[in-house]
């Protein structure tokens, strides 16, 4: 039986620079940074929120790989560039707060904090282009 997810995949344009922007603008912690010489030097790159260590996001380049041609690279590159993903949720204590450090650091905003039904929401973009949901839970 499944008991927990551990792992999940971003796709990232450029790995190197997707780990600058996890690490220094949101906080994460690199988790693993290994070059694979057995799979043609893939590197498996990892980051996760600090108080979170038993998740892993995986900062996946998009590229041909035996599973995916250099055409439907080229097709998810121009997606994600395009910000056609929503990768997921990232919680906080207090949105307007974190708002307001994150823009600070630089990072691009697609949408203020707001109230909704759930709680207060943002929405912002990765350095690739991928967007999250900033959402502090309703109390």
């Amino acid at each position: 039986m499944i008991q927990r997810q551990s792992h999940t995949s971003i796709p990232v344009l450029d790995q190197e620079s997707a780990k600058t922007f996890y690490t220094e603008k949101l906080g994460f912690e690199v988790r693993t940074d290994e070059t694979m010489k057995e799979m043609g030097g893939f590197r498996w790159l990892t980051v996760g929120p600090k108080g979170q260590p038993d998740f892993e996001i995986i900062l996946m380049p998009i590229g041909p790989t035996p599973m995916m041609d250099e055409s439907t690279a080229k097709q998810i590159r121009e997606l994600v560039k395009k910000g056609a993903f929503g990768c997921g949720v990232l919680e906080t204590d207090d949105c307007r707060k974190t708002y307001r450090e994150l823009k600070e650091k630089g990072v691009e905003f697609m949408a203020e904090p707001a109230e909704r039904p759930y709680g207060v929401e943002a929405l912002f973009k990765d350095d690739s282009g991928n967007w999250f949901s900033l959402c502090q839970r309703r109390s």
